[in-house]
């Protein structure tokens, strides 16, 4: 790889935009080509997501897409975004280990203390590992710089939060998937903002990008037989990957005077980082709200999620998951236009438009349901 990085650049043509492009199109195309072969084997050994409490489906639906998003960030990371796995050792490490643990739970429904444990321990891979750490609030709360062992357990915590909110999202077709790209591009583009040491951080984001705009052809497919859903494997990767990358946006912006990485000044970034995020922060926040306030256990599953809300008013799977995404891209564009406010003020202003967006369509619901009785 580095002599044709060499052959390149002697012969005047950015390496960088090259791994760009190659990093999408291989990410894609082997998504593309190892999905069909997953959900055959799946139909033919009947592993199959079954229809559930908190199900939005009502048949039978291959579930194992996340291995095809794996095996295509594994493969295409290591070759066009190889300096990560030189910088981050336990990264691929991690990667691996929530497979496993992903596919297994796909499969046979792992006990939720066994996965806890598994999330505990990639978690303290990368951030005792791979020192990647929150390590400063830039004033939330009047915080700024943060002690080690304070910044690891609140850094292990932000993994784990990250992992399971990312998968209680993935209730409805394209919306984990749809909601992943987003963040990605938009990650993805603020590291490229950033400048040349960032790049390979830009080329996971496109590598992402790639492998879940692949999926999501076949997820969003009204063929039945191709449909296929990326189930815990996917959910915890993409979930992991898109916390890896908001912590290493926080970290850029902070002052550590090393010489070999440029400095720049962005006192929101961690707000700018939560509010990427926000859908499955404020998804998960409500729903443990909804459920200590009716005295049920936070971990009981139900279908107070806002895309069952929306399911409610009787929109597809389709048009939900683009509502849902349109309003926090809107919450996105604000905290980027009042991103040299105060952090404090932004994060609340941030937080309130998401937990309207929460419940915007209880309102909605109401209103239809209050119509209706007055017509009848």
């Amino acid at each position: 790889m580095k002599n044709f990085e060499l052959f390149l650049n002697n012969s005047g043509i950015s390496i960088f935009y090259v791994k760009i492009g190659l990093g999408f199109l291989f990410s894609f195309l082997i998504t593309f080509f190892s999905i069909p072969t997953i959900t055959k084997i799946s139909r033919r050994k009947n592993l199959m997501d079954e229809p559930g409490v908190r199900s939005s489906h009502l048949r039978k639906i291959p579930n194992l897409g996340g291995i095809a998003i794996f095996y295509s960030i594994g493969i295409c990371t290591s070759v066009f975004a190889y300096e990560l796995f030189d910088l981050y050792k336990f990264l691929f490490a991690s990667l691996v280990v929530l497979l496993y643990v992903g596919v297994m739970d796909d499969i046979v429904v792992m006990r939720a203390y066994k996965k806890l444990v598994a999330q505990i321990i990639v978690s303290v891979f990368i951030v005792i590992g791979s020192d990647i750490r929150i390590r400063n609030l830039f004033g939330i709360c009047g915080i700024y710089q943060i002690n080690y062992l304070v910044s690891v357990l609140i850094t292990i915590i932000t993994f784990i939060i990250l992992i399971n909110a990312f998968n209680l999202i993935d209730g409805i077709d394209g919306l984990a998937g749809g909601y992943s790209l987003v963040c990605s591009a938009l990650f993805g583009i603020s590291y490229y903002r950033l400048g040349p040491y960032n790049y390979p951080l830009v080329i996971l984001s496109v590598i992402i990008i790639g492998a879940v705009l692949a999926f999501l052809y076949y997820n969003l497919s009204n063929y039945r037989a191709a449909k296929i859903f990326m189930g815990d494997t996917g959910s915890m990767l993409l979930g992991f990957l898109l916390a890896f990358t908001c912590i290493c946006f926080i970290d850029i912006f902070i002052d550590r005077q090393l010489p070999y990485i440029p400095r720049y000044h962005l006192k929101s970034s961690p707000v700018i980082a939560v509010a990427i995020l926000i859908l499955p922060i404020v998804d998960t926040l409500n729903v443990i709200i909804v459920r200590l306030w009716n005295k049920k256990s936070p971990f009981l599953a139900d279908k107070n999620h806002i895309h069952h809300k929306l399911l409610k008013l009787d929109l597809t799977h389709r048009r939900s998951s683009f509502y849902i995404i349109s309003y926090y891209l809107f919450i996105v564009a604000v905290a980027y236009f009042l991103r040299h406010t105060d952090v404090n003020l932004l994060l609340i202003t941030i937080l309130l438009l998401g937990f309207i967006g929460a419940y915007l369509p209880d309102l909605l619901y109401l209103l239809r349901n209050k119509t209706l009785k007055s017509n009848n």
